[in-house]
C-alpha cells in the first residue's frame, strides 16, 4: 500500500508540476493539456535524465533525477510567466473536469494495482525480459544502460518506458519486482485519463449548445471504456461456444469460423462460463493464417484489454498513454496551437518554433519507446499539419509540398535529439517483404473488429444521412488506388525477389510444392475466396475520404458557434471543421493500418506477417477506439425519436459483446481475486516461496561487488536467465533468442559462441579451458543451482579447488573467480 501511494503521489506532483507548461504548450486544446500533463511530464523529465546520464552529465541516481525534475520545474516557471492569475482562473473555472480526471485516475491505477496484487507473477511469456531491462537499467553506472543478457553489450532495444519504471522505482526506493507491476497499473491509469482528455477535446469542439457542454464531461468516459475495456468479439463466442450453441456434429458454424478451440466440440456437461485453462489467450489469436498446403500459422492480434490481462509490460504497452500525448500533439498543431512561421531555404512552415520542436520530441520519443509506433504518429502529426494548410489554402497539389516541407526536416530533427539512442539502436528488421498467400478472412477481420467497427459505421452513416457534403467519386478512387498501390507493389517486390533473389525466393516455392505461376494463381484465388475483410475495409475507407476530401460546408450536426475555442476561417470552404475532420483522419490511418499487412510486412526473425499484424492491429486499435468512442457520444447526443432508440439498442449490444471478455477473463485470471497467498505487489516474494535457496543467493548478489555472473543459458520463455534478473548483474547469454531478434543475423556467430562457452564453461574437466572463458568474458561469480545442474553436466570439482565459494545455501552454491 505503501508503495502504491508513493507512486501515486509523485505521478500526481509531477503533473501538477508540468501542468504550466502543458497549459502554454496546448492552447488550442480544452483542458489545456491538463488531462496529458502527467505523461507529458514523464516524458520531459525522463528525456532530460536520460539525455543528462548519457551524456555523463548526471548520474544514475537520484541526484540525476532530482537534476530532471529541477529542470522540468524551471521550464514549468518559464511557461508561468505573467499567467499565474490566467491559470488560477482556469482550474477555478473548470473543478469538475479536474475532479473527474483525478477520480479516473485514481481508480483506473488503483483498479489495475488490485488486479495485478492478485497475480504479481513476473513469470511466462516475456515478463522476465521485461524485468531484466528494467533491473539492467536501475544497477547501470552510467548510460547506455547495460544489457544484462549479454555481458559487455548495452541494450540495444527501444527502452525508453523501463528508463522511466527505473526513474520511478530509484526515486521511491521500490524495488524492480515491485515497480514492474506498479508501472503496468500506472499507464493503466495514464491511457485511462489520456484518452478521456482526447474525447473530451473532441467533444467540446462538436458542442452544439451551452447545455451539451454539461453532457462532455461524462460521455468522454466512453473512450477509457472503449480503449481499455471493450474488447474483441471473442469472448462472447466463448460464453456460446460453452453453451454448446450453434454446434452440431460435422460442419457447422464453429468449424466454418475456424479458431482454433472454438472449433472443437465444447466440454461436457455445457455451461456459461468458459473454464478452459488461459481460455481468454485465443482472444489474442483471432486470425489465422495458413500455407497455400494448409499449414496453420497463428498471428498476433493483441488488444489493450488482452495487454493488461496478460500483464506483459512490453514497449507496445508502455507507449499507449504516449501514443495518446501524440495524438493530443497533432490535434492542437491542427487547430492551429503551433501558429507561426519558420523559413527555410526551401519554403515556409507555417508552423512556430515551439510547435516543431515539440513535434519532433514527441517522434523521437515514440521511436525511444516501441520503435513500431513512429509510422502512425508521424502520419498523424504530419498530416494534420497538411490538414491545417487545408483550412487555411485549400487542397491542392501544394499540400504534398507541406508533408514534405515539414516532414522531413521534423523526422530529422526527432532523430537528431535522441542521437544517443539510435547510434546504439540495432534491429531484427529487414525490410519491406511482399505478403501473396497470408490474407485476414472477413469472418476474423469482424470477430476481431466489430466492436469498434459497428459504432464507427453508425457514425458514418449518420454523417451521411445529415447531409454531410462528401466527393464520393474522390473518396472511391483514392480508396481503390490505395489498394491497386499496395497490391502493385507487393507485386513489384515479389518480381524483383524472383528476379534478384531467386534464392531465397526458391526455397518459398518448393516449400510449398509450387512452381512461380501456380504460386501466384493459388494465392490470388485465395484473396477472392477471402474479399470480405477487403470488402469491410473498403466500405469504411470510401466514406472516410469522401467526407474528408469533400469541397462544402461544415456538417450539420457540428458547430463551433458557442466553442470558446479559437475557430477556422475557411476562404475556400474545402474541408470541414473539426472535430469530424480529425476523427476522419483517426478512421483513415487506422484502416490503413489494418489494411497494410494483407499484402505488404515488415521482415524480422519470425519470417511471416505475426509482428507486422501485431504492431499495426494494436495502433488501429488505439485510433479506432477514440473513434469509436467519438462516434458514440455525437450519436447519443444528436440522434432524437427512434433513430435514437436502434442506436441505443445497438450500443447495448455492442457493451455485452465488447464487455463480456473483460468481464470474464480478469476474475479468471486472478483468482476471482482470492491470490491463495494474499495480495502483494511483489513478484520476489514467489521467489522466497518457491526456492528459498536461489532467493537467498540473489539477496546476497544484490549486496555483493558489482561483477559478470556465469548460470545457465536456454531457450525463451524459460527460467533461464533468472539470476541476472533479480540481481541487476549481466550475464554471459540470457535468452539467446531474443537477442537475436534485437541485433540482426550478424550476431548469430556471437550467440552461438557464448552458448558453447556456457555449457563449456560448467562442463569441462580440465581448469585452463574454464579459466580461459572466465577471463575472455570478465566473470566474477559463478553460479551453481538446481538449473545448472539439469542444463550441463556440472563438473564441481574444479570450482571447488580454483574458485573461492562465497555463498552456500541448500542446492545453491556461488564461486567467486580472483
Amino acid at each position: 500500500m505503501s508503495s502504491f501511494l508513493s507512486w501515486y503521489i509523485l505521478i500526481t506532483f509531477l503533473g501538477w508540476l508540468t501542468f504550466p507548461l502543458a497549459y502554454r504548450l496546448f492552447p488550442a486544446l480544452a483542458d489545456r493539456g491538463y488531462t496529458l500533463s502527467r505523461a507529458f511530464g514523464l516524458l520531459v523529465w525522463g528525456y532530460v535524465f536520460w539525455l543528462s546520464a548519457s551524456f555523463g552529465i548526471a548520474q544514475n541516481d537520484t541526484g540525476g533525477l532530482l537534476l530532471g525534475l529541477v529542470v522540468l520545474g524551471g521550464l514549468s516557471a518559464w511557461a508561468i510567466g505573467n499567467r499565474k492569475l490566467e491559470i488560477a482562473n482556469w482550474v477555478g473555472e473548470n473543478r469538475r473536469l479536474i475532479f473527474t480526471t483525478e477520480l479516473l485516475f485514481l481508480l483506473a491505477f488503483g483498479f489495475m494495482a488490485i488486479f495485478r496484487s492478485a497475480n504479481p507473477e513476473i513469470f511466462g511469456t516475456e515478463k522476465p525480459m521485461e524485468l531484466m531491462f528494467i533491473n539492467g537499467i536501475m544497477n547501470s553506472p552510467m548510460f547506455p544502460p547495460r544489457d544484462l543478457w549479454l555481458s559487455g553489450y548495452s541494450i540495444s532495444y527501444y527502452h525508453f518506458g523501463y528508463v522511466m519504471t527505473a526513474m520511478l522505482a530509484k526515486f521511491t526506493g521500490v524495488p524492480a519486482t515491485m515497480a514492474f507491476n506498479l508501472m503496468l497499473a500506472l499507464i493503466f491509469g495514464l491511457a485511462a485519463v489520456g484518452a478521456y482528455g482526447v474525447l473530451y477535446h473532441l467533444l467540446t469542439l462538436s458542442r452544439k449548445s451551452k447545455v451539451e457542454g454539461q453532457s462532455e464531461i461524462v460521455h468522454s468516459l466512453l473512450a477509457p471504456l472503449f480503449l481499455l475495456l471493450i474488447s474483441n468479439v471473442e469472448g462472447f463466442l466463448e460464453v456460446l461456444h460453452r453453451r454448446g450453441l450453434f454446434w452440431r456434429d460435422g460442419s457447422n458454424f464453429w468449424t466454418w469460423l475456424d479458431m482454433k478451440e472454438l472449433s472443437q466440440a465444447p466440454a461436457q456437461p455445457l455451461g456459461w462460463l468458459p473454464d478452459r485453462f488461459w481460455w481468454w489467450w485465443r482472444a489474442s489469436r483471432v486470425v489465422q493464417d495458413y500455407d497455400l498446403l494448409g499449414n496453420p500459422l497463428e498471428a498476433i492480434d493483441e488488444f489493450p484489454a488482452f495487454s493488461f490481462l496478460l500483464g506483459d509490460l512490453h514497449p507496445h504497452v508502455l507507449a499507449i498513454p504516449f501514443f495518446l500525448l501524440a495524438i493530443a500533439i497533432a490535434l492542437n498543431l491542427f487547430l492551429g496551437g503551433f501558429r507561426g512561421r519558420i523559413n527555410l531555404r526551401v519554403g515556409e512552415l507555417r508552423v512556430g518554433k515551439t510547435g516543431f520542436f515539440l513535434a519532433a520530441f514527441m517522434l523521437g520519443g515514440m521511436a525511444f519507446l516501441n520503435m513500431w509506433d513512429i509510422l502512425p504518429v508521424a502520419a498523424l502529426i504530419v498530416f494534420s499539419y497538411a490538414l491545417a494548410r487545408v483550412h487555411e489554402a485549400g487542397w491542392g497539389w501544394e499540400r504534398i509540398e507541406d508533408i514534405l516541407l515539414f516532414g522531413v526536416p521534423v523526422l530529422v530533427t526527432a532523430y537528431i535529439l535522441y542521437l544517443p539512442f539510435f547510434i546504439g539502436f540495432d534491429s531484427q528488421a529487414g525490410g519491406i517483404v511482399p505478403n501473396f498467400m497470408y490474407v485476414t478472412r472477413g469472418a476474423h477481420l469482424w470477430v476481431m473488429w466489430g466492436a469498434l467497427f459497428v459504432p464507427i459505421f453508425a457514425w458514418l452513416i449518420h454523417l451521411w444521412r445529415a447531409g454531410t457534403p462528401a466527393r464520393w467519386s474522390r473518396g472511391g478512387a483514392i480508396s481503390l488506388g490505395i489498394v491497386i498501390l499496395l497490391f502493385t507493389a507487393m507485386l513489384a517486390l515479389g518480381l524483383a525477389a524472383y528476379r534478384l533473389r531467386p534464392e531465397i525466393v526458391q526455397p518459398l516455392l518448393d516449400s510449398q510444392q509450387r512452381d512461380a505461376g501456380a504460386f501466384l494463381a493459388d494465392s490470388f484465388a485465395r484473396r477472392f475466396d477471402h474479399i470480405g475483410s477487403l470488402l469491410t475495409l473498403l466500405a469504411l475507407l470510401i466514406p472516410t475520404l469522401s467526407f474528408l476530401f469533400s469541397n462544402g460546408k461544415r456538417p450539420a450536426d457540428e458547430s463551433t458557434s458557442h466553442s470558446p475555442l479559437p475557430t477556422f476561417h475557411h476562404p475556400l470552404s474545402t474541408i470541414h471543421s473539426p472535430p469530424s475532420t480529425f476523427v476522419l483522419l483517426l478512421i483513415a490511418l487506422g484502416v490503413l493500418l489494418i489494411l497494410g499487412p494483407d499484402f505488404l510486412y515488415l521482415r524480422d526473425n519470425f519470417g511471416y506477417r505475426i509482428n507486422t499484424i501485431f504492431k499495426f492491429y494494436y495502433q488501429a486499435w488505439i485510433l479506432l477506439s477514440l473513434a469509436a468512442a467519438y462516434g458514440t457520444a455525437v450519436l447519443l447526443r444528436r440522434l432524437r425519436g427512434s433513430a435514437n432508440g436502434i442506436f441505443s439498442v445497438i450500443f447495448v449490444i455492442v457493451l455485452i459483446v465488447g464487455l463480456t471478455y473483460p468481464a470474464l477473463a480478469f476474475p479468471n485470471k486472478a483468482n476471482n481475486f482470492k491470490p491463495p497467498f494474499g495480495f502483494t505487489l511483489d513478484d520476489f516474494d514467489r521467489i522466497q516461496r518457491e526456492n528459498p535457496d536461489e532467493a537467498a543467493a540473489i539477496l546476497w548478489l544484490r549486496s555483493a561487488p558489482d561483477g559478470v555472473i556465469a548460470e545457465a543459458t536456454g531457450n525463451p520463455y524459460s527460467s533461464y536467465g533468472r539470476i541476472s534478473i533479480y540481481t541487476g548483474l549481466p550475464t554471459i547469454l540470457g535468452w539467446g533468442n531474443h537477442e537475436g531478434q534485437w541485433r540482426g543475423s550478424d550476431f548469430q556467430g556471437i550467440l552461438a559462441q557464448r552458448r558453447d562457452d556456457v555449457e563449456t564453461l560448467y562442463a569441462a574437466p580440465d581448469w585452463q579451458t574454464t579459466q580461459s572463458i572466465l577471463e575472455r568474458y570478465k566473470v566474477r561469480y559463478v553460479i551453481v543451482g538446481y538449473l545448472e545442474r539439469a542444463s550441463y553436466r556440472v563438473n564441481e570439482e574444479k570450482f571447488n579447488n580454483f574458485l573461492k565459494p562465497v555463498f552456500k545455501q541448500g542446492n545453491v552454491t556461488i564461486y567467486e573467480a580472483p
